[in-house]
């Protein structure tokens, strides 16, 4: 055995072993975790090569080193942060269909709580190949299997080894550029940055990137807001004379839907023995009601941050980050004009937001302070067990449930946003007496077990509005339902294609463009004009959407949404990912241009047009205006709205409840608050909850004596 390390038994044959292990581990990142889309010969060769010439350069720097184990330590080590690297990366890959980045990294502290079972739902046997020989090698170093070649390389050797690494490269970048010019001067998908420059490149290309936007923030000045103050009052939006105030006064309750995708309305899971199964009937009855302006192209918005980059836009009217994370990142630092702000200081809202999970998930808890939220009931507020949680928080229908002991006592009107968490990533299936509704049977068992996550989140919500009708709140509030982003990640979706009735061997990323859609639905009780509307819009458009429905005046907000009710809306939705876009007649995504009319690529007369310029113009344009704003905090040098600054300090999220029944006690007669209304009294028990099973017994019972009504009427006649 020792033969057959023997060229192992020196400096360069163990520099070589380490090269070539990790383009080995590249090359599985690369063709069986990551989808980088290769469209040519010549890119399978770029790909196959671009490993080399960072590894080359990084190893060499152990070949500086004389003493034999010192380089040997170091040289491992170099190797172990680059074999981490591929395969945190393959693995986040795997949930976010994108790359770790260094705001990623420096941020996962703040992410890290709950995700213990979703994470075991990401590993794959072929791990093993990424992490073994981080095992073996040290062991065949410590019984000299391999042993420590004590012979030094000339620094002229070691030099030579970073030239070539660094020759390598020039040579990576220039076929690069050759086949997709301006590579790094313009902005373009990360995937690209992987597939012609590999990953060592893109993680130092990042943290230039990252310094640069800190540097933003420090240099930003008032003189920054002029073009954005510009862009603003230039795509403004007019509200529609019909819409503007019809919901004026009313309370507000944001039910966010997790993972939510549009293509779940109306859909009904065929089961193994033909029967359908209908998944959301509640939502769906609300997506037809005409109490409910509903929208059939409304998009989320979302990159990294999915959960809450959906939130930052909703309350914000902006972006998420191109890189990172908004929340844990900037958003205990940076300064916001936030809808529960707004609607507080401006028509006297009170707020809160509702989540059974960990109020440092997301850092949550120092932004929504930012954010204007007087209160947080975080998991802390609701009895949570083994039994009625998993992984990201309390299940639905308790969390609900749990909830109105501490809504009931909010001052009306309030602005308040309940987070359901059940229909989230891995989708786990019931085995309690929830279990019940059929599961798909396709090869992906994230997909298979959507459908029932998803019926269970439609119960918990049908009950919610059943309390909110029991209790008198209902008539008095507007309703807004969305979908946060999607639920089957774009690298899941051919496994879904059957489901919808597409051809798996036909599925393009067209079709993976469209299931982008998310419900939006503003369900507003007394209108009898609501209806499906089919105006292109996006997760951006809802905060002055809301705003105008309320008939608060926007013109002094700096908002990059539009009013979807406005006949100004341009109907242009722009996609937070690589500039990709969204319009009536075109769609751009994965950096081909879509005839919506066909689903084809468009051609090339279409893609040269005036009209496809001008709308990538204008998307660019918003998302750079987006990230001037965040990046730079420049809503701190912004005093038009007339807001007065938020002081985070004033927020207190312990002892909510005690707060909020002193408030009540200090307000007596004028009290707003349900509690106060209905005599001092809860209105808890007017929240009536079942299990799937009870419901599908009633069910059957329900038909059974129908069924013998039906017999024994038929018989006396």
């Amino acid at each position: 055995m020792k033969a057959t390390f023997k060229w192992l038994n020196s400096r360069l044959g163990f520099f070589f072993l380490l090269t070539i292990l990790i383009w080995a581990k590249s090359m599985l990142a690369y063709f069986v975790d990551f989808n980088l889309g290769i469209e040519s010969g010549f890119q399978y060769f770029i790909l196959l090569v671009n490993p080399f010439a960072t590894t080359i350069l990084l190893l060499s720097i152990a070949l500086y080193v004389r003493k034999p184990k010192t380089s040997y330590v170091i040289m491992f080590l170099i190797y172990l942060a680059l074999s981490v690297l591929i395969y945190s990366n393959a693995s986040y890959y795997r949930e976010f269909t994108d790359f770790m980045t260094i705001n990623t990294i420096l941020n996962s502290g703040a992410v890290s709580s709950g995700l213990g079972e979703s994470a075991l739902r990401l590993l794959r046997v072929h791990d093993l190949l990424y992490v073994i020989d981080l095992v073996i090698i040290p062991i065949l170093l410590f019984t000299k299997v391999i042993k420590v070649d004590k012979k030094p390389i000339r620094a002229r050797v070691a030099l030579a080894f970073s030239i070539l690494g660094a020759l390598i490269f020039s040579a990576n970048l220039s076929l690069a550029e050759a086949d997709r010019p301006q590579l790094l001067g313009r902005t373009f998908s990360r995937d690209y940055i992987v597939k012609y420059l590999g990953l060592n490149f893109f993680m130092a290309y990042d943290g230039y990137q990252t310094y640069q936007t800190n540097q933003v923030r420090a240099e930003a000045s008032p003189n920054d807001l002029v073009e954005v103050e510009d862009y603003v009052k230039e795509h403004y939006a007019a509200p529609s004379d019909d819409m503007f105030g019809i919901a004026k006064g009313r309370n507000v309750i944001y039910i966010h839907l997790e993972s939510f995708q549009q293509f779940l309305i109306d859909y009904k899971l065929t089961d193994e023995n033909g029967t359908e199964h209908e998944v959301t009937p509640f939502l769906n009855s609300l997506f037809h009601d005409n109490q409910t302006f509903a929208f059939d192209n409304f998009f989320h918005q979302v990159n990294a941050g999915k959960t809450s980059d959906a939130e930052t836009l909703m309350e914000n009217s902006f972006f998420g980050l191109n890189q990172g994370v908004l929340f844990p990142t900037l958003g205990g630092s940076n300064t916001f004009e936030a809808a529960p702000n707004i609607l507080n200081q401006v028509a006297g809202y009170s707020s809160a937001v509702f989540h059974g999970n960990a109020g440092t998930f997301w850092n949550r808890n120092e932004t929504y302070k930012r954010l204007g939220f007087q209160n947080f009931f975080d998991a802390s507020y609701y009895d949570v067990n083994a039994e009625n949680s998993f992984q990201y928080g309390l299940h639905d229908k308790p969390f609900f449930q749990q909830s109105v002991q501490y809504l009931e006592h909010l001052q009306q009107p309030f602005y308040t946003k309940f987070i359901a968490v059940s229909n989230h990533y891995p989708y786990s299936q019931f085995e309690n007496d929830e279990a019940g509704f059929p599961i798909a049977t396709t090869e992906d068992e994230t997909i298979n077990g959507y459908f029932a996550t998803a019926n269970y989140l439609d119960a918990a919500v049908s009950e919610f509005f059943a309390y909110l009708k029991a209790s008198g709140l209902y008539d008095n509030s507007v309703i807004v339902l969305y979908g946060d982003h999607y639920g089957i990640s774009d690298g899941r979706t051919t496994e879904l294609a059957s489901l919808l009735g597409k051809n798996p061997d036909t599925w393009t990323n067209y079709d993976v463009a469209q299931l982008q859609r998310v419900p939006y639905m503003i369900h507003v009780p007394g209108q009898t004009n609501g209806g499906i509307n089919h105006t292109y819009g996006g997760q951006v458009d809802a905060l002055p959407t809301l705003l105008h429905l309320l008939g608060v005046d926007t013109t002094n907000y700096i908002q990059l949404g539009q009013d979807l009710f406005s006949p100004d809306h341009d109907q242009i939705v722009a996609y937070r990912k690589n500039n990709y876009f969204f319009t009536p007649n075109y769609t751009y995504y994965d950096n081909i241009l879509y005839d919506n009319t066909t689903g084809q690529p468009a051609t090339k007369e279409q893609e040269e047009s005036q009209e496809i310029t001008d709308i990538k113009e204008k998307v660019a344009k918003q998302l750079e205006i987006s990230d001037r704003l965040v990046n730079g905090d420049l809503l701190r040098f912004y005093t038009d709205s007339g807001l007065e600054p938020i002081n985070a300090e004033d927020f207190n999220y312990k002892d909510q409840l005690d707060q909020l029944e002193e408030i009540e006690e200090t307000k007596g007669t004028f009290s707003t608050s349900l509690y106060s209304q209905n005599g001092n009294k809860s209105t808890s028990d007017l929240y009536q909850t079942k299990t799937y099973k009870e419901y599908h017994e009633e069910s059957t019972e329900s038909t059974s004596a129908t069924s013998a009504t039906t017999e024994s009427s038929t018989t006396e006649k």
